[in-house]
């Protein structure tokens, strides 16, 4: 496809797939085909047995992680036999409570916040109608990692609880109300795709499959083009990721959704070749070694007031040794001032077009950043 069709064909695509909440509404779970398939999360395999779907569940970057296993039955069906080590889940649920806003970000975007009856922390919450819902107690604020209300999780007796197992999360005091945990594993996913296709396995818990098929072809075909414009892309900017914490600097590996994310958008990441998908702490000398002469540098944080280059330097003077802070090359989101947490997972490719028009601008010359924008002050 000629560069400047493409570049029409995706102009289009992201314009349509901003545009307010999906259309759709909830399929019968009763006699199912066998539709719903896989094909970028390594999190979640899906299989069919009759009218019931297996779910086996495993950390992608572990395999020697502990697995989970699940069985989707329908609530009205009749019973077939659940294959031992599953626990069944009757569908479609009609109550929840998501840990994270990477959980929440499924319910937002298939439009069926009804079904969250509770959720933990609410910082740098935005969805005015989650916002809504706990106003008026719809949905309930059931305490923080480590210090969960029971009472409060019984009250709102959801079907089940969804998790992030291998995070210090406090669930083993969870066990004790008698409510099945589901481990969501969104977020070990090592490629956006992976991360947005999780909208099925919420889609199946809420017997709405059909619909989020749907929406995740649209996610997929948008991100597909835009990964086609940079493909051959004669300059290939570096960047590098993150901050000091502590003395040390967090970072993730070469096989990180980071990484993918940062190829796809026509860049190279600093540790491109680095083997891990996981991440890891080095010291601040060994960042500087690999990282001193890239041209980007991408920073997350949530900052009360206008970030700078000067806030930068403020921080650590050490900052300023790097060309890209000399030569004003961040790119910068503040989860303050941006929904990213609960909106980004399901929106892969806009984040994809914010770097392409730091990496690459003359690519989408009409494109309005989202999430990161170069920082210019």
């Amino acid at each position: 496809m000629k560069k400047t069709a493409l570049l029409i064909l995706i102009t289009s695509l992201i314009v349509s797939g901003c545009k307010g909440r999906q259309s759709g509404s909830r399929a019968s779970i009763d006699g199912v085909a066998d539709t719903t398939t896989i094909k970028y999360a390594q999190g979640f395999t899906l299989t069919y047995s009759g009218d019931i779907r297996l779910i086996d569940l495993q950390d992608p970057q572990k395999e020697e992680s502990q697995s989970f296993h699940y069985a989707l039955v329908p609530k009205d069906g009749t019973r077939q036999d659940i294959p031992e080590g599953y626990t069944p889940i009757p569908v479609p649920i009609s109550k929840v409570i998501c840990m994270t806003s990477l959980q929440l970000s499924s319910f937002i975007k298939l439009d069926e916040l009804d079904a969250v009856v509770g959720i933990t922390s609410t910082r740098h919450l935005f969805n005015e109608e989650m916002n809504r819902r706990l106003d008026d107690g719809r949905t309930h604020k059931i305490g923080i990692e480590g210090n969960f209300d029971n009472e409060v999780i019984m009250a709102v007796n959801p079907d089940i609880i969804l998790i992030s197992p291998f995070k210090r999360g406090g669930y083993d005091a969870l066990k004790n109300v008698d409510i099945t945990l589901v481990p969501h594993l969104g977020y070990k996913e090592t490629t956006p795709l992976g991360q947005a296709e999780w909208i099925k396995f919420a889609g199946m818990l809420l017997g709405c499959e059909e619909k989020a098929d749907s929406i995740f072809r649209g996610i997929e075909q948008r991100y597909l083009a835009l990964a086609e414009l940079t493909a051959n892309v004669e300059h290939r900017p570096v960047v590098f990721s993150g901050e000091l914490q502590g003395g040390n600097w967090y970072a993730v590996g070469g096989q990180s959704f980071l990484a993918r994310i940062f190829k796809d958008a026509g860049g190279d990441y600093f540790l491109k070749d680095d083997p891990h998908s996981g991440g890891f702490t080095m010291d601040y000398e060994v960042v500087y070694s690999q990282a001193a002469n890239a041209d980007y540098w991408r920073i997350v944080n949530s900052y009360q007031g206008d970030y700078s280059y000067q806030v930068l330097a403020d921080d650590d003077t050490r900052y300023t040794d790097f060309k890209a802070w000399k030569e004003h090359g961040v790119v910068y989101c503040n989860m303050s001032k941006t929904p990213f947490y609960e909106s980004m997972p399901m929106e892969p490719e806009l984040v994809l077009s914010d770097f392409i028009k730091v990496f690459h601008p003359e690519l989408l010359p009409d494109y309005t950043p989202h999430y990161y924008k170069l920082l210019t002050e």
